[in-house]
């Protein structure tokens, strides 16, 4: 029996991505190896439960996706605890940084790599399904350097919530048009925030 550092598990639907609208139990664990000015989590709190504790909260609810995400959850998740939810009929998806190696047995693997950190791509790494980058008055010219490796086939821009409106409205008006002109680049919003759900 492990513990894990959880800071919120919560019922609701995948608000960005290639799995926007899908309901989800999302598992997010505390802690992370980069400080994003712009993370909406956090994550420095937490309550120590056991993958037995996890499971009874998920458990009763009717879906069977879960997502994993933080913080940065490589950082407590490995392929046994993967493992555990798929033997109760999960499918396993993962939203990671990309700086840590991901557990192969994931059935999804979500990396939004950040300007402050650097994504490893290791001989033996799981390749990530989908690439979601969040998208600031920066991100166009960081992108003309990004190596994007090709067995990705899912590529997401997330335009920035600074939480300011006017400032957001620029952003997302500079994210729909650099797509415009790289449309290998699809537009991903958060669809829980527009929607007033967690």
């Amino acid at each position: 029996m492990r513990t894990f550092r959880v800071n919120n598990i919560f019922y609701s639907l995948q608000g960005e991505g290639h799995n926007t609208g899908r309901a989800a139990m999302f598992i997010r664990f505390a802690g992370c190896n980069l400080r994003c000015p712009f993370c909406d989590t956090e994550f420095d709190s937490y309550q120590e439960m056991t993958d037995k504790d996890i499971l009874a909260t998920i458990l009763p609810y009717d879906t069977r996706f879960v997502v994993l995400t933080g913080g940065e959850p490589t950082l407590q998740v490995d392929e046994t605890f993967v493992d555990l939810l798929h033997h109760h009929g999960y499918e396993v998806a993962m939203e990671s940084n990309g700086t840590r190696p991901a557990p192969q047995n994931l059935d999804w693997l979500t990396v939004s790599p950040k300007e402050d950190g650097k994504w490893k791509v290791e001989s033996g790494m799981r390749m990530p399904d989908e690439i979601k980058i969040v998208f600031d008055e920066h991100t166009a010219e960081r992108l003309s350097s990004f190596s994007l490796p090709p067995s990705v086939i899912h590529l997401y821009l997330q335009p920035c919530d600074t939480g300011d409106a006017a400032k957001n409205k620029a952003i997302t008006h500079a994210c729909v048009e650099y797509i415009k002109t790289h449309p290998q680049w699809r537009l991903s919003l958060q669809t829980h925030k527009l929607i007033d759900i967690e």
